[in-house]
């Protein structure tokens, strides 16, 4: 919980081991919305926004000194990433106009002890934007910046970008259209997957690209095998008119969830597939991949869909309505289609239920090593082997291991 009106901060140091924990009081000078926390040795970085103002609070907790990072608290951008790397090292992503109006990737990179050591841009090309991007280091120092790009201001994007950086400062940047990826649009229908394609055959025999936007947030970049895994996962928000109403003129009563955004109901995010991709070090595409993503709907944008590389696989999960859905692939081939498994109860006889009207609680989340935790509320009932009473209200946590 952040109180805006309080510029000091708490944090927690937990043993894994024993349980016991160190407490740091940490000045933060000003008071600003916190969204991400990352660790390097005895440091935190802890970033957020003042007045739409993206900066990093760097705490060294072995000195007990905090300081704002240099180079950032200067105007509006998006802080898209805080990325440490195994030397001390972190770089820090934003997304902002350049000097030419256009909107690109700031990388900045900082030493352990949070001095700035050197900064530069992701220089676009034509007239596009790059609106979201991660990043990642190769074992030769090469820095590869992936995430999406569109044209003019739109928060729609037309496919993904790669801008492979080496130590000198060369960049490579390579474009990636939606329609030009084999498994985009594989969470489509059968008959509707199929118009898609002769529609996209019909453009290039032309000569032409045919053009989609979609709402795409780029989560994470994982090494595996010498290839670069990019997981993403397409979204849309989704409406209503605030004047539509029931036959009879009764208005149509709505979620304590929702929110009026310019005269209409905000319901939600709805997400409608995952996508992985391949990448060598040069940002060169080997193959691609998606998985579809059914009835989930959330009021902040966060990661639904996980990954967990294996030597000869890939798993891809997400939980939803007390439900593990997995889906192994390699590569551009599918091992095991999609499948649904509901997680465990306490008792043998139990039937975990989402009341009617309610939104579904439950997050899955990475723990350690290759496992998984999956957490939320539950509704329980028919348990006739529990001492308990039949209909009680649960919190629940899962081990998951994908093997």
């Amino acid at each position: 919980y952040i109180n805006p009106s309080v510029k000091n901060l708490v944090l927690y140091a937990v043993n894994d081991q024993d349980g016991s924990f160190i407490q740091y009081n940490i000045k933060s000078y000003i008071p600003f919305q916190i969204t991400e926390l990352q660790a390097i040795d005895n440091a935190v970085m802890i970033g957020g926004y003042f007045n739409d103002v993206p900066l990093v609070l760097y705490f060294n907790m072995a000195l007990l000194q905090s300081k704002i990072l240099p180079g950032l608290f200067n105007e509006e951008g998006e802080l898209t990433q805080i990325k440490p790397y195994s030397d001390g090292t972190f770089d820090v992503l934003i997304s902002a106009k350049n000097f030419n109006r256009k909107k690109t990737i700031w990388i900045k990179s900082y030493s352990h002890e949070g001095n700035l050591i050197a900064h530069y841009t992701v220089e676009p090309a034509g007239n596009t934007n790059l609106i979201f991007a991660r990043s990642v280091k190769t074992d030769r120092n090469t820095q590869l910046i992936a995430g999406v790009y569109g044209y003019k201001n739109s928060e729609y994007s037309r496919g993904l970008f790669v801008t492979s950086i080496t130590s000198s400062g060369y960049q490579q940047l390579r474009y990636y259209n939606f329609a030009d990826l084999e498994n985009f649009f594989k969470y489509m229908k059968a008959k509707r997957e199929s118009r898609v394609r002769e529609r996209i055959e019909r453009r290039k025999i032309k000569g032409k690209k045919l053009r989609f936007n979609y709402r795409f947030l780029v989560h994470e970049v994982v090494e595996h095998n010498g290839q670069f895994i990019l997981l993403g996962e397409a979204f849309y928000p989704k409406y209503r008119s605030i004047e539509s109403s029931y036959p009879g003129g009764f208005f149509r009563t709505y979620s304590n969830y929702a929110t009026i955004r310019n005269g209409h109901i905000f319901e939600g995010y709805w997400y409608t597939h995952a996508v992985v991709m391949a990448f060598d070090e040069n940002g060169k595409l080997l193959w691609d991949n998606s998985f579809e993503i059914n009835d989930v709907r959330t009021f902040t944008l966060e990661q639904f869909v996980k990954i967990e590389v294996k030597d000869d696989r890939i798993v891809l999960l997400y939980f939803f309505d007390n439900t593990l859905r997995t889906k192994i692939i390699q590569g551009n081939r599918v091992l095991e289609g999609k499948t649904a498994d509901p997680v465990k109860t306490r008792y043998t006889h139990d039937v975990a239920l989402i009341p009617k009207g309610s939104t579904p609680t439950g997050k899955l989340e990475y723990w350690y090593d290759n496992f998984f935790y999956a957490y939320g509320v539950q509704q329980i009932v028919n348990g006739i082997d529990t001492p308990l009473s039949p209909k009680r209200r649960v919190f629940f946590i899962n081990k998951i291991n994908c093997r």
